[in-house]
């Protein structure tokens, strides 16, 4: 991605969540000058990855398969000094946009419709072998009801509605045309982007960055070590 493809989506990630109320703390807002000058005390910001994560998953068309979003709280499994067992993150998802097909191997979460547009979610379960199982019905968990549904089915979820995911269902994230862009919240088990997104078919996570322009904030595997 190109760095100001990255600056734009921050900047359009900021102005939805003062949109729709939501405030972010302030590691959120500092630049890349001030983090130069932040400790050791800020170390769970740089091990946990908090912070704010553009990715087009390496296929160069962040208008059409992309996600904008911020980890505002994480454990880590890998590291006995953070002790949280749960994660909370922001997303936008912008209409006309679509983030792949994946499932964790570890991770449970709930994804919520935080305001804007309707967002869709296609489910499945997996199979052994880790492909898609596309014949059996899926366990819904939503809103506090349990209901199976078809293999594949697009499930709509509106502003304040979420979805229940268990490790091993397989998702992806689309907009309802005409509804516009999406705020997603998720309240998660701890999360692990390194080693805990099965996507099918393979692709990205981090991209590379083409700098053509100086960077507004830094994305979450950009901060410099503590002086």
């Amino acid at each position: 991605m190109k760095r100001s493809e990255i600056n734009a989506a921050i900047r359009q990630l900021e102005k939805l969540t003062k949109d729709n109320g939501f405030n972010l703390p302030p590691f959120c807002h500092w630049t890349p000058e001030e983090w130069e000058e932040k400790g050791s005390e800020y170390d769970e910001i740089r091990d946990n990855m908090l912070g704010w994560d553009i990715t087009d998953y390496g296929l160069g068309d962040f208008d059409k398969v992309g996600f904008a979003l911020i980890t505002l709280r994480n454990g880590n499994q890998t590291n006995p000094k953070y002790k949280k067992t749960y994660a909370e993150k922001l997303l936008m998802l912008k209409e006309g946009q679509h983030s792949p097909m994946h499932f964790h191997w570890n991770k449970s979460e709930d994804i919520i419709n935080r305001g804007g547009g309707t967002m869709i979610i296609h489910v499945y379960n997996s199979l052994e072998n880790e492909e898609l199982d596309e014949t059996n019905d899926f366990l819904l968990n939503t809103d506090g009801r349990s209901y199976y549904v078809p293999a594949g089915t697009a499930v709509e979820l509106k502003p304040g509605e979420s979805i229940t995911l268990w490790p091993g269902q397989y998702h992806d994230f689309d907009v309802k045309p005409g509804t516009g862009d999406v705020l997603i919240g998720e309240v998660s088990m701890c999360n692990d982007d390194n080693t805990d997104n099965r996507f099918n078919p393979p692709v990205g996570r981090f991209p590379s960055i083409e700098e053509d322009e100086a960077p507004y904030r830094l994305l979450c595997n950009e901060y410099p070590k503590a002086k």
